[in-house]
Protein backbone atom coordinates (compact mmCIF):
# COMPACT_ATOMS: atom_id res chain seq x y z
CA UNK A 1 0.00 0.00 0.00
CA UNK A 2 1.38 3.30 -1.02
CA UNK A 3 0.99 5.94 1.61
CA UNK A 4 1.82 9.93 1.82
CA UNK A 5 2.11 11.64 5.19
CA UNK A 6 0.49 15.02 5.02
CA UNK A 7 0.21 17.72 7.81
CA UNK A 8 -3.09 19.28 8.92
CA UNK A 9 -4.16 22.71 10.62
CA UNK A 10 -7.16 24.13 11.58
CA UNK A 11 -10.51 23.11 9.61
CA UNK A 12 -8.50 21.16 7.18
CA UNK A 13 -7.36 19.25 10.40
CA UNK A 14 -11.08 18.98 11.72
CA UNK A 15 -12.52 17.73 8.54
CA UNK A 16 -9.79 15.38 7.84
CA UNK A 17 -9.97 13.76 11.60
CA UNK A 18 -13.84 13.96 11.34
CA UNK A 19 -13.75 11.88 7.99
CA UNK A 20 -11.07 9.44 9.69
CA UNK A 21 -12.91 8.79 12.80
CA UNK A 22 -16.55 8.46 10.80
CA UNK A 23 -15.43 6.15 8.35
CA UNK A 24 -13.54 3.85 11.21
CA UNK A 25 -17.14 3.91 12.93
CA UNK A 26 -18.48 2.48 9.61
CA UNK A 27 -16.25 0.09 9.38
CA UNK A 28 -16.19 -1.83 12.78
CA UNK A 29 -19.40 -0.08 14.77
CA UNK A 30 -18.24 -0.30 18.51
CA UNK A 31 -14.71 0.02 17.68
CA UNK A 32 -11.93 2.32 18.82
CA UNK A 33 -12.08 4.98 21.38
CA UNK A 34 -13.38 7.74 20.01
CA UNK A 35 -16.73 9.46 17.99
CA UNK A 36 -15.79 12.10 15.59
CA UNK A 37 -17.86 14.39 17.67
CA UNK A 38 -15.44 13.58 20.20
CA UNK A 39 -12.27 15.52 18.36
CA UNK A 40 -15.33 17.93 17.43
CA UNK A 41 -15.95 18.45 20.91
CA UNK A 42 -12.11 18.88 22.09
CA UNK A 43 -11.70 21.59 18.93
CA UNK A 44 -13.36 24.34 21.69
CA UNK A 45 -10.05 23.94 23.51
CA UNK A 46 -7.28 23.56 20.79
CA UNK A 47 -8.25 24.64 16.86
CA UNK A 48 -4.66 23.01 15.74
CA UNK A 49 -3.00 26.06 14.53
CA UNK A 50 0.66 24.13 14.04
CA UNK A 51 0.41 21.57 11.63
CA UNK A 52 3.45 19.27 12.91
CA UNK A 53 0.75 18.59 15.35
CA UNK A 54 -1.22 16.40 13.57
CA UNK A 55 0.05 14.13 11.06
CA UNK A 56 -1.80 12.00 8.79
CA UNK A 57 -1.19 8.78 6.22
CA UNK A 58 -2.88 9.31 3.24
CA UNK A 59 -4.07 6.09 1.03
CA UNK A 60 -4.86 5.98 -2.79
CA UNK A 61 -7.79 7.26 -2.76
CA UNK A 62 -6.26 10.07 -1.04
CA UNK A 63 -8.50 9.93 2.13
CA UNK A 64 -6.87 9.58 5.61
CA UNK A 65 -6.72 5.81 7.26
CA UNK A 66 -4.11 6.45 9.90
CA UNK A 67 -3.67 9.79 12.49
CA UNK A 68 -1.61 10.81 14.75
CA UNK A 69 -2.83 14.06 17.03
CA UNK A 70 -1.50 15.77 19.89
CA UNK A 71 -3.82 18.32 21.50
CA UNK A 72 -3.04 20.93 23.48
CA UNK A 73 -4.97 21.21 27.01
CA UNK A 74 -2.98 23.62 28.40
CA UNK A 75 -2.32 21.71 31.75
CA UNK A 76 -1.04 18.40 29.40
CA UNK A 77 -0.91 17.34 26.41
CA UNK A 78 -3.69 15.07 25.10
CA UNK A 79 -2.33 12.68 22.11
CA UNK A 80 -4.08 10.02 20.22
CA UNK A 81 -2.87 7.69 17.39
CA UNK A 82 -6.30 7.08 15.07
CA UNK A 83 -6.08 3.92 12.74
CA UNK A 84 -8.99 2.75 10.39
CA UNK A 85 -9.96 -0.52 11.21
CA UNK A 86 -8.39 -1.91 7.62
CA UNK A 87 -5.01 -0.78 8.74
CA UNK A 88 -4.36 -1.79 11.72
CA UNK A 89 -0.71 -2.93 10.79
CA UNK A 90 -0.02 1.12 10.18
CA UNK A 91 -0.06 1.73 14.02
CA UNK A 92 3.27 0.69 15.45
CA UNK A 93 4.54 2.70 12.03
CA UNK A 94 2.36 5.41 13.70
CA UNK A 95 4.06 5.45 16.90
CA UNK A 96 7.94 7.11 15.96
CA UNK A 97 5.91 10.06 14.33
CA UNK A 98 3.99 10.70 17.59
CA UNK A 99 7.40 9.90 19.76
CA UNK A 100 8.92 12.79 17.63
CA UNK A 101 6.17 14.76 18.12
CA UNK A 102 6.00 15.25 21.75
CA UNK A 103 10.18 15.30 21.63
CA UNK A 104 9.34 18.52 19.89
CA UNK A 105 7.35 19.80 23.46
CA UNK A 106 9.69 19.10 25.98
CA UNK A 107 8.05 19.41 29.73
CA UNK A 108 4.95 18.46 29.10
CA UNK A 109 3.78 16.03 30.05
CA UNK A 110 1.17 13.85 27.40
CA UNK A 111 -2.73 11.71 28.02
CA UNK A 112 -3.99 8.90 25.93
CA UNK A 113 -6.65 7.09 26.79
CA UNK A 114 -6.47 3.13 25.21
CA UNK A 115 -8.98 0.60 25.73
CA UNK A 116 -8.33 -2.41 28.11
CA UNK A 117 -8.41 -4.75 25.74
CA UNK A 118 -6.21 -3.13 22.87
CA UNK A 119 -3.14 -5.56 23.54
CA UNK A 120 -1.46 -4.08 20.77
CA UNK A 121 -1.58 -0.31 21.52
CA UNK A 122 -1.18 -0.96 25.20
CA UNK A 123 1.89 -2.55 24.48
CA UNK A 124 3.50 0.38 22.30
CA UNK A 125 2.17 2.34 24.95
CA UNK A 126 3.91 0.68 27.96
CA UNK A 127 7.49 0.40 25.71
CA UNK A 128 7.38 4.61 25.42
CA UNK A 129 6.98 5.06 28.74
CA UNK A 130 2.93 5.64 29.37
CA UNK A 131 1.52 4.58 32.80
CA UNK A 132 -1.54 4.02 34.00
CA UNK A 133 -3.55 7.15 36.11
CA UNK A 134 -7.19 7.53 37.58
CA UNK A 135 -10.30 5.69 37.04
CA UNK A 136 -11.69 3.41 34.42
CA UNK A 137 -14.12 4.84 31.89
CA UNK A 138 -17.13 3.16 30.46
CA UNK A 139 -19.22 3.32 27.07
CA UNK A 140 -22.69 2.96 27.14
CA UNK A 141 -24.38 2.44 24.17
CA UNK A 142 -28.23 2.82 23.46
CA UNK A 143 -30.41 1.72 20.59
CA UNK A 144 -33.03 4.67 19.53
CA UNK A 145 -35.68 1.63 19.81
CA UNK A 146 -35.19 0.81 22.94
CA UNK A 147 -34.74 4.83 24.16
CA UNK A 148 -36.52 6.29 27.25
CA UNK A 149 -39.96 7.84 27.89
CA UNK A 150 -38.93 11.86 28.40
CA UNK A 151 -39.04 12.39 32.25
CA UNK A 152 -40.91 16.00 33.50
CA UNK A 153 -38.94 18.40 34.20
CA UNK A 154 -39.25 19.89 37.78
CA UNK A 155 -41.46 22.57 38.98
CA UNK A 156 -40.00 25.89 38.21
CA UNK A 157 -37.44 24.90 35.92
CA UNK A 158 -37.25 24.92 32.20
CA UNK A 159 -35.65 22.94 29.44
CA UNK A 160 -33.92 25.44 26.78
CA UNK A 161 -32.09 25.31 23.89
CA UNK A 162 -29.48 27.25 22.27
CA UNK A 163 -31.21 27.43 19.22
CA UNK A 164 -33.52 29.22 20.92
CA UNK A 165 -31.52 31.02 23.73
CA UNK A 166 -29.55 32.73 21.59
CA UNK A 167 -29.19 36.24 23.34
CA UNK A 168 -28.33 35.43 26.35
CA UNK A 169 -24.07 34.03 27.15
CA UNK A 170 -23.85 30.53 26.38
CA UNK A 171 -24.06 28.22 29.39
CA UNK A 172 -20.85 26.89 28.96
CA UNK A 173 -18.57 29.77 28.76
CA UNK A 174 -17.41 29.35 32.76
CA UNK A 175 -15.89 25.81 32.23
CA UNK A 176 -15.17 26.42 28.40
CA UNK A 177 -14.12 29.47 27.36
CA UNK A 178 -16.08 32.74 26.21
CA UNK A 179 -15.29 31.73 22.62
CA UNK A 180 -16.61 28.17 23.22
CA UNK A 181 -19.98 28.79 21.25
CA UNK A 182 -17.77 29.90 18.30
CA UNK A 183 -15.79 27.22 18.43
CA UNK A 184 -18.83 24.84 18.47
CA UNK A 185 -20.52 26.43 15.30
CA UNK A 186 -17.39 25.69 13.37
CA UNK A 187 -18.21 22.35 14.03
CA UNK A 188 -20.17 19.90 10.98
CA UNK A 189 -22.03 18.12 13.97
CA UNK A 190 -22.84 20.84 16.49
CA UNK A 191 -26.43 21.23 15.75
CA UNK A 192 -27.58 24.46 18.80
CA UNK A 193 -31.31 23.03 18.76
CA UNK A 194 -29.68 19.70 20.70
CA UNK A 195 -27.40 22.26 22.85
CA UNK A 196 -29.20 22.35 25.75
CA UNK A 197 -30.03 23.13 29.32
CA UNK A 198 -31.80 23.92 32.46
CA UNK A 199 -32.86 26.95 33.35
CA UNK A 200 -33.29 27.48 37.33
CA UNK A 201 -36.51 29.39 38.89
CA UNK A 202 -34.58 32.33 39.19
CA UNK A 203 -32.89 32.38 35.61
CA UNK A 204 -29.47 30.93 35.84
CA UNK A 205 -28.04 27.71 34.15
CA UNK A 206 -28.97 24.63 36.26
CA UNK A 207 -28.21 21.74 34.58
CA UNK A 208 -27.11 21.27 31.04
CA UNK A 209 -26.44 18.63 28.05
CA UNK A 210 -24.55 18.55 24.82
CA UNK A 211 -25.71 15.78 22.07
CA UNK A 212 -24.23 15.51 18.97
CA UNK A 213 -25.99 14.00 15.78
CA UNK A 214 -23.68 12.00 13.74
CA UNK A 215 -25.76 11.64 10.51
CA UNK A 216 -23.04 9.68 8.71
CA UNK A 217 -22.61 7.01 11.46
CA UNK A 218 -26.16 6.80 12.70
CA UNK A 219 -24.25 7.64 16.36
CA UNK A 220 -25.32 10.06 18.66
CA UNK A 221 -22.61 11.44 21.09
CA UNK A 222 -23.74 12.86 24.43
CA UNK A 223 -20.78 14.75 25.97
CA UNK A 224 -20.66 16.71 28.11
CA UNK A 225 -23.95 16.48 30.88
CA UNK A 226 -23.65 18.26 34.04
CA UNK A 227 -26.22 19.20 36.59
CA UNK A 228 -24.87 22.40 39.11
CA UNK A 229 -24.46 21.15 42.49
CA UNK A 230 -26.90 23.48 43.98
CA UNK A 231 -29.41 21.78 41.50
CA UNK A 232 -28.79 18.09 42.68
CA UNK A 233 -31.47 16.05 43.23
CA UNK A 234 -34.43 17.51 41.23
CA UNK A 235 -34.09 14.81 38.35
CA UNK A 236 -32.77 18.02 36.02
CA UNK A 237 -30.04 14.68 34.50
CA UNK A 238 -32.55 12.13 33.97
CA UNK A 239 -34.99 15.33 32.11
CA UNK A 240 -32.08 16.90 30.03
CA UNK A 241 -30.71 12.85 29.31
CA UNK A 242 -34.03 11.62 28.25
CA UNK A 243 -35.29 15.16 26.19
CA UNK A 244 -31.43 15.05 24.11
CA UNK A 245 -32.00 11.28 23.47
CA UNK A 246 -35.57 12.29 21.82
CA UNK A 247 -34.14 14.61 19.96
CA UNK A 248 -31.14 12.49 18.75
CA UNK A 249 -33.93 10.06 17.61
CA UNK A 250 -35.47 12.67 15.87
CA UNK A 251 -33.19 13.74 13.98
CA UNK A 252 -32.22 10.14 12.57
CA UNK A 253 -29.79 9.17 15.15
CA UNK A 254 -30.24 4.78 15.91
CA UNK A 255 -27.48 4.61 18.09
CA UNK A 256 -26.47 6.65 21.47
CA UNK A 257 -23.37 6.44 23.06
CA UNK A 258 -22.49 8.29 26.45
CA UNK A 259 -19.30 7.54 28.91
CA UNK A 260 -18.89 7.41 32.72
CA UNK A 261 -16.44 7.21 34.83
CA UNK A 262 -16.52 3.75 37.18
CA UNK A 263 -16.01 6.10 40.32
CA UNK A 264 -19.48 7.88 39.64
CA UNK A 265 -22.28 6.03 40.61
CA UNK A 266 -24.69 8.68 40.32
CA UNK A 267 -24.28 9.18 36.73
CA UNK A 268 -24.29 5.14 35.98
CA UNK A 269 -27.42 4.96 37.62
CA UNK A 270 -28.81 7.48 35.47
CA UNK A 271 -27.53 6.07 32.68
CA UNK A 272 -28.35 2.73 32.93
CA UNK A 273 -31.92 3.21 34.38
CA UNK A 274 -32.07 4.87 31.05
CA UNK A 275 -31.66 2.07 29.01
CA UNK A 276 -27.91 2.36 28.18
CA UNK A 277 -25.96 -1.10 28.52
CA UNK A 278 -21.57 -0.87 29.04
CA UNK A 279 -19.18 -1.23 26.33
CA UNK A 280 -15.63 -1.11 26.45
CA UNK A 281 -13.39 -0.09 29.26
CA UNK A 282 -10.37 2.26 28.68
CA UNK A 283 -7.57 3.81 30.83
CA UNK A 284 -5.98 6.94 30.88
CA UNK A 285 -2.58 6.73 30.10
CA UNK A 286 0.19 8.89 31.02
CA UNK A 287 4.10 9.57 30.66
CA UNK A 288 5.70 12.82 32.51
CA UNK A 289 7.31 15.47 30.29
CA UNK A 290 11.07 15.44 29.01
CA UNK A 291 13.77 17.39 31.04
Amino acid sequence: MDLTQQHAAGIEYLGMVTDLLQRSRLALPYGGVWEAADLQWAWRKDQHPDPAMATFWIDESERAIGGAVITDWGEHLGCDLIVHPGASELLSTMWPTLLEGLAHLPGRACEMSLRDDDGVALGLASEAGFVAVGATYVSNWLDATNRPTVTDVATGYRLRSRAEAHDRPHHMITRNGEHVERHLRECSLYDPSLDLFIEAPDGSVAAYGLFWPDLVTGVGLIEPMRTEDAHQGHGLARHILTAGIEGLARAGCERMKITYVDDNPVSEHVYLSSGFRPGDTARTYRRPGAA
